[in-house]
């Protein structure tokens, strides 16, 4: 039977993603760092949906985890059909005073472990002209991110990349949509410590569910690019016309505490 492996799945986005996926068809394999969640998760998906459910624990943010966790979905002898490159997480803080192991942790996880998936499951993606690969990335994407600088760097990578791999794969049968979602009900508030912020004060937050429902259709049509939410997406579509440091002026507004 057709797999889907779904990155950062124990939580969110992630989470809804695994249900997605299970009831559109496919076995899913699971990834995150936290085992008894993605046990918890695997239990309830192969009771609501029937389908098999793999919880493999793996730490992204390891340079070494990328590869060790192909070869753990080569060795479950399943047919990969769908990448969700989910994993992620971000930091508020001036750029100089956030701690350098996390922020060095959060460019290998949010584009090195990316990337990295990407380059191992595309070949066979390409060999039997068939496949999906949705790559998660934000609306932060589209401007500087004051007192949020490396995330917002991060992301704007991914939908760079995402856009590019459309482009090259969509000739042999490949679909690869970026998922660009602005503030979602998730634990990602509470890990970056953007809790407080206007950005998620502001009411306009987004139910996981939801977000993963408009990434999946989106993938399933084969656009290169879906930003959750029609106030997201206009703005989002306006930043690109705003003056680089009037849009950066604004987005750090967005970071501060209220």
């Amino acid at each position: 039977m057709p797999a889907a492996l779904i990155t950062g799945a124990s939580t969110g986005i992630g989470r809804e993603f695994a249900y997605l996926c299970a009831h559109a068809g496919y076995d899913v394999i699971l990834t995150a760092r936290s085992q008894p969640r993605l046990e918890e998760l695997a239990s309830d998906v192969r009771q609501r949906t029937g389908r098999k459910a793999f919880p493999i624990p793996s730490d992204l943010a390891d340079p070494r985890s990328a590869r060790q966790l192909y070869e753990q979905v080569l060795g479950l002898d399943v047919a990969m059909e769908v990448l969700i490159n989910n994993a992620g997480f971000g930091l508020v803080g001036r750029f100089w005073e956030l701690d350098e192991d996390e922020q060095m942790q959060m460019i290998q996880l949010n584009m090195g472990a990316l990337t990295h998936l990407t380059r191992l499951f595309l070949p066979d993606l390409i060999a039997r002209r068939r496949g999906y690969i949705l790559n998660v990335g934000s609306t932060a994407a589209f401007q500087p991110g004051p007192l949020m600088s490396v995330y917002y760097a991060t992301k704007a990578y991914v939908v760079s990349f995402s856009e590019a791999l459309h482009n090259e794969a969509r000739d042999y049968g490949v679909k690869v949509t970026c998922l660009c979602p602005g503030p979602t009900s998730t634990e990602f508030d509470k890990r970056s410590g953007a809790s407080g912020t206007k950005l998620f004060k502001g009411g306009n937050v987004m139910s996981p569910l939801s977000v993963a429902q408009l990434g999946w259709d989106a993938l399933q049509a084969g656009k290169p690019l879906v930003v959750a939410g029609g106030l997201n997406a206009l703005m989002a579509f306006l930043t690109r016309f705003a003056p680089r440091q009037l849009a950066a002026s604004m987005a750090r507004r967005m970071q501060e505490q209220k």
